[in-house]
Order: structure tokens, then sequence, then C-alpha cells
């Protein structure tokens, strides 16, 4: 199956960030695309965005019953579901010990949960109609450690773990399953990592914490554009870009080395909120 051969894409938390770059590159390529994200207003301007085969949705990850109600009527509409774009997230950012329960609670439920309400609606089509490629969103955060992102780090590597566990699965089954883990793209959740109601007295500014620790945001417009080249791959585990692949094989490679970048770049932090 082509990448951008594809009639279909379904794409959660398509209204702002990837999720908006993504629909826009997809329908620019003739693919019918779903835009859907908590904040219809934004699907439907994304949508408008990308012209007439695009189609807009208010969706709440949150909830698997309207996920899959969402991913069956779209699917029954167009006749088939090539691929499903699970990239809803969040981020919260802080120490550990300042971090309230209802900050994890808020983040599991949007980035673990409502990527696997997407893999749970989208893969038994996929095995039905014998093809379709699942996307999952994580980060290079997924990868290895991230300092003051515990919080996200924790949901990128379990959405990590559901998408290589299940690409193993799905492979003999006709159905493509893919992680995307980008370092830092320039998009607005570097600039809204915490709601205000969580009062997190020690988050970092994300923009420059992130710069320290893997270079400068990396342009969306490019994120998506190698996203797509590697999804026509077919690759397993896509990281970009590629000072992102270099810091994810030193990590494997040299662990101590990154704890030790990743010390160095905490106190700076830390002396900086001072």
């Amino acid at each position: 199956m082509n990448a951008f051969g594809a009639r279909t894409a379904f794409v959660t938390g398509g209204g702002s960030g990837i999720g908006r770059a993504l629909s826009k590159a997809l329908s620019a390529r003739g693919i019918t695309v779903a835009v859907t994200d908590v904040d219809h207003d934004a699907a439907a301007r994304v949508a408008q965005e990308c012209g007439p085969r695009a189609v807009a949705a208010a969706l709440d990850v949150r909830d698997p019953t309207a996920v899959r109600e969402a991913i069956e009527r779209f699917a029954a509409e167009h006749g088939r579901l090539d691929y499903v774009f699970n990239n809803a997230g969040i981020g919260t950012a802080g120490e550990v010990d300042d971090i309230p329960l209802d900050a994890w609670r808020r983040i599991v439920d949007i980035n673990v949960y409502g990527v696997l309400h997407g893999v749970l609606a989208a893969y038994p089509l996929m095995l039905t109609q014998g093809f379709g490629h699942i996307v999952n969103t994580a980060s290079l955060a997924g990868l290895g450690p991230a300092p003051l992102f515990a919080p996200y780090a924790l949901t990128k590597h379990a959405v990590v773990g559901l998408s290589t566990s299940l690409r193993i699965e799905a492979a003999a089954r006709g159905v493509r399953v893919s992680v995307f883990c980008p370092a830092a793209v320039e998009t607005p959740i570097l600039d809204s990592m915490n709601p205000a109601e969580f009062g997190i007295n020690s988050a970092p500014d994300a923009r420059r914490f992130l710069t320290a620790l893997a270079g400068p945001p990396y342009s969306v417009e490019n994120a998506v554009a190698e996203l797509l080249v590697a999804l026509d791959a077919n690759h397993g585990v896509i990281v970009l870009p590629a000072r992102a692949r270099l810091a994810w094989r030193l990590g494997r490679w040299f662990p101590t080395l990154v704890e030790k970048l990743g010390r160095s770049a905490l106190a700076a932090e830390r002396k900086a909120l001072k």
C-alpha cells in the first residue's frame, strides 16, 4: 500500500500543530481526511484549509464510544479506512513532586487512553478489510529519559510500547503500525504545557529546556513531510530530525552520557527558574 495513494485518513488532534500540518499534507495528496479535535471550531478551520475532500468533527479521545463511532462512521461513509493517526495529546511539565495527581490522570487519559481508544476502534476494521496503517504519535521523550517532563515521558513510553508490540502482531494480518517519535516540534504545545488550575510552581520553560536537551524546535511542515516518507517505507519507529536519531542512538549505546547531559540541562533550568 503506497502512503500517497491511500484514500482516507482519520486524524485526531487535527485542530493545531502536527495534526493540522498532517491533515493539510494528506489532503494535498488527494486523500480524504477526517480532521477531528476536541475543539470543533479549530477542526473546522483546518478542514476548510484542506479543501473539499476534508471533513471536520468534534472528538474527545477520552471517550471510547465516541472514538469508535466516529471512526466506524467515517470508514462506512467512504468504504475503507487506510490511515488512522492517533495524534491528540497534551503536555505536562515540572518537578515530579510538584505535579498534582489530577495532572497525571489528565495526561494519561488523553495521551495513553486516547491513543488506545483509537487503536481499538480502528484495528478490527482494518483486520476485516485486510489492510490499513495505524500511526501513533509519541515523542523522543518516549525513547529515553525526560527530566521535568516525567508525566509526558510516562505516556509516550506507553505509546511506544503499545505501537511496537502491536506492529509485530498486526504485520502478518495485513495491517501496518508505526510510532512517530519527534524531538521538539514548533507547535503550540511548547507554550501550553500546564493548565493554570494545576498551579505547578516548578514548570520549566519548555522551549528553552527542550532546546538545551535536543536542539531548537523542528519545523512542523518538515516533520510531517519526513513522516509521510517514512510511512511510505513502512518504518516502525520514526525518529526525527537527524539530530534526534543521533540522540536516540547515543541513549542506547551510552546511557550514562545521556544521563550526564540531562543532569546538566536540569541544573541549568532549575537555576533559571529561581
